[in-house]
């Protein structure tokens, strides 16, 4: 099984919003044909973010609870420990975190961050594809 690290906005995309555009990433990790690797800073900041009154605000009107969105993150990722630095230093220092695990575990990031989307080039010479949308064939596909 192939796996992947997944930024907190890809992740509310999954979680809260339901997004179209990450529906086949939502079968592949439901099909448990993908893992999804992450940290307990990343589930940290996830919960975190819920708390962000905008966030907050579309979880009230879907009537769905932080803690149940937890629970699905909780059950979609495969926990791992916190990574070493990574050679190259994010200017975000909240996007390190995921740059670090997918350097640690030469995966691709999925992220709609610019602050990583401008490190797609020198990631990829330490073995990580960045990409704002997976697709089953998005390791064969040139850095978006």
């Amino acid at each position: 099984m192939s796996a992947l690290v997944i930024d907190t906005n890809i992740a509310l995309d999954l979680l809260v919003f339901e997004d179209p555009a990450v529906a086949a990433l939502r079968d592949a990790l439901h099909a448990q044909s993908l893992g999804w690797l992450a940290t307990a800073a990343m589930r940290e900041e996830l919960l975190r973010v819920l708390e962000y009154p905008q966030i907050a605000r579309r979880l009230r009107a879907r009537d769905l609870p932080a803690q149940a969105v937890l629970d699905r993150f909780d059950q979609l990722h495969r926990p791992v420990p916190e990574a070493a630095k990574a050679p190259y230093t994010c200017r975000d220092p909240d996007d390190q975190k995921f740059i670090d695990l997918a350097v640690a575990y030469a995966s691709p990031l999925l992220s709609k961050d610019a602050a990583v989307l401008c490190m797609a080039k020198r990631l990829s010479r330490v073995g990580v594809r960045v990409c704002r949308v997976w697709s089953p064939v998005a390791l064969e596909m040139p850095v978006s």
